[in-house]
Order: structure tokens, then C-alpha cells, then sequence
């Protein structure tokens, strides 16, 4: 099966047999609970078509997370704002924001044109703060222990950290035949003082004559905004990590918990499904640097030809 019609499949099966329910944003989805898609990473890189997909912002996040990084000033640094809307949620509700009331802002900023527009005066600020200011941005670009911290620096209690991913890069390498080659990012000590608890929350990785795979388990999938980007996500961690092994890359297979169409996602769910998947593109690594110390312009996509982007309000 074509790569991007599986994800394809999944917005369908949700829309016609999906279940209503409430969700913490107050948006409400439709919902399903565990499901299965396989990508052969050999046939090509799953960015999808049906929509425009900028992977600027999926390898400067990825690389974010590899870096160990937690602070929104890098991605901002590479004009990413995937992870602003939480930084800002924190600010506007500390003692320390002296703007207009943003009260309800998740729901109000989808609903009220007039203080949409206040909500982007006030959040351009915010992120012109980050970049300019060192010690705001200590104090409000910090996410928590999110995705970085767990990856690279799980804390022990008995002091010190664990380095998830050079860990399991070695024992890719000295162990390859191992069942425990699994990276976790959901620290329970660590849950309720981040901005947004890991939705992806563990990985685990298997070889098989000479091929990498990789199995991600996400306990909460945004089918519409946010799933398209994991799964490119993931599938450039599992060739970044086939590339640090010396291995080539064979599937990347994504399980889903509750996987979620957001009920103000219909339309442009729709629109999706209405268009036809063309071939996907390929990936260039242009750096024989360590995974480690990649950059943005190492990593690129070739002959990526999507239709165009579809917009939809992200809930926050």
C-alpha cells in the first residue's frame, strides 16, 4: 500500500466509526482508540502530499529535541512556531503579564475575532522577548522536562541523568538482536510540570537484516495537524538513528492510542480525502557529522511536490 494512504485510511475510518467525545481544550473530537500504519521508509520519505507539509519546521524540531534543548528560543531562532502557543499560555497567566485580559484564551482565540487580534499583538511580543531577552527567556521559554530533557537527560534519583538516545544508539550497535532498544519520554515524577505532557510517549527500535525499524507508541494523535508531522518526524529519527548505526532503514510503524479528529478539523479532513496521493520525496543527508551535531541545512527533502497547505486552528 502507498505509504501516504494509510494515514489516508485513518482519517476515514475515524470519520465513520469514530465516537464523540469531550477532550481537555473543550473543542471536542472524534475518536478512535488503537490503531496500526506502516510506512516502508525504503519506498519513500512519508511527507504527505495531500497537503503541504513544511519540514523545515519537523527537522528543526526534531533536531530541538536531540539537542537536549527545552527553551522555545531555538525553534524560534529557525522560525518555528510549533510549541509557542504553551510557552505563552504560561506567561499570560503568571503573575508577570501586564497586557489585555486573555482569560479563556484557548477557546476565545478560536472564536473572537477582536481578541484573536490582541492575541497576536501580545504573543509577537512574547516571542521578539525570547529572542532579545536572555533572562525572559529563562523564565518563559522553558517548556519543563518535555521531549529533550527525557531523551537526553533523564533524571536518576540517586543524582546524575540518563542519555536515552546515545544509550540506545550504542546498543543498536553492540546489541542489535536486543528487545530493550526503547527510548521513554513519559517520566510520571515529571508530568505535571510540563507544558504539554509527551503524546509520544515511547519508542522502540528493532534490526533486522541489516534494516532498522522503529515502533512509536503515541498515547494522543491531532489526526489532521499534528500526526502528519510525527510521522515525518519519526521516520527522519529512524534514518538519523540507521545512519548513526551503520544500518539502512526498513519501517517505521506508528500505534496510536486515541487517535482524534478535532470536531473544528471536519471540513478540512474532508477536503484532504478528496485529493489524491502523488509519489513522496526522498531524503538527503548532506553531512557526515554526528546526529548530535546536525544542523537544519544538513537535512533535506528532494523532489516534494504537495498540494496546497489546508489551514486549521491548533487546540491548545
Amino acid at each position: 500500500m502507498h505509504n501516504e494512504q494509510q494515514y489516508l485510511d485513518l482519517l476515514q475510518y475515524v470519520l465513520d466509526h469514530g465516537h464523540k467525545k469531550s477532550d481537555r481544550t473543550g473543542t471536542g473530537t472524534i475518536s478512535t482508540f488503537g490503531y496500526q500504519m506502516r510506512f516502508d521508509l525504503q519506498e519513500s520519505f512519508p511527507l504527505l502530499t495531500t497537503k503541504k507539509i513544511p519540514f523545515g519546521l519537523i527537522k528543526s524540531e526534531l533536531l530541538w529535541f536531540l539537542h537536549g534543548d527545552t527553551n522555545i528560543r531555538y525553534l524560534l531562532e529557525h522560525k518555528n512556531h510549533i510549541w509557542d502557543e504553551w510557552a505563552f499560555k504560561n506567561y499570560i497567566e503568571s503573575s508577570d503579564y501586564k497586557g489585555p485580559d486573555m482569560t479563556d484564551f484557548g477557546r476565545r482565540h478560536l472564536i473572537d475575532e477582536d481578541f484573536n487580534q490582541k492575541y497576536q499583538v501580545e504573543k509577537k511580543k512574547f516571542d521578539q522577548s525570547i529572542l532579545n531577552d536572555d533572562a525572559f527567556a529563562q523564565k518563559f521559554g522553558n517548556l519543563g522536562d518535555v521531549y529533550g530533557a527525557q531523551w537526553r537527560h533523564w533524571q536518576k534519583r540517586d543524582g546524575g541523568f540518563i542519555d536515552q538516545i546515545a544509550d540506545v544508539i550504542e546498543q543498536i550497535k553492540k546489541t542489535p538482536d536486543s528487545r530493550r532498544l526503547i527510548v521513554s519520554a513519559w517520566n510520571p515524577e515529571d508530568v505535571p510540570t510540563m507544558a504539554l505532557p509527551p503524546c509520544h510517549t515511547l519508542f522502540q527500535f528493532y534490526v533486522n537484516e541489516g534494516k532498522l525499524f522503529c515502533q512509536l507508541y503515541q498515547r494522543s494523535g491531532d489526526l489532521f495537524l499534528g500526526v502528519p508531522f510525527n510521522i515525518a518526524s519519526y521516520a527522519l529519527l529512524t534514518h538519523l538513528i540507521a545512519r548513526e548505526t551503520g544500518l539502512e532503514v526498513g519501517e517505521f510503524i506508528h500505534t496510536l492510542g486515541d487517535a482524534h479528529i478535532y470536531s473544528n478539523h471536519l471540513e478540512q479532513v474532508k477536503e484532504q480525502l478528496s485529493r489524491k496521493p502523488v509519489a513522496g520525496p526522498s531524503l538527503e543527508i548532506t553531512s557526515d557529522k554526528s546526529i548530535f551535531d546536525l544542523d537544519v541545512k544538513d537535512i533535506r527533502v528532494d523532489n516534494y511536490n504537495p498540494q496546497p497547505a489546508i489551514k486549521a486552528p491548533v487546540a491548545v
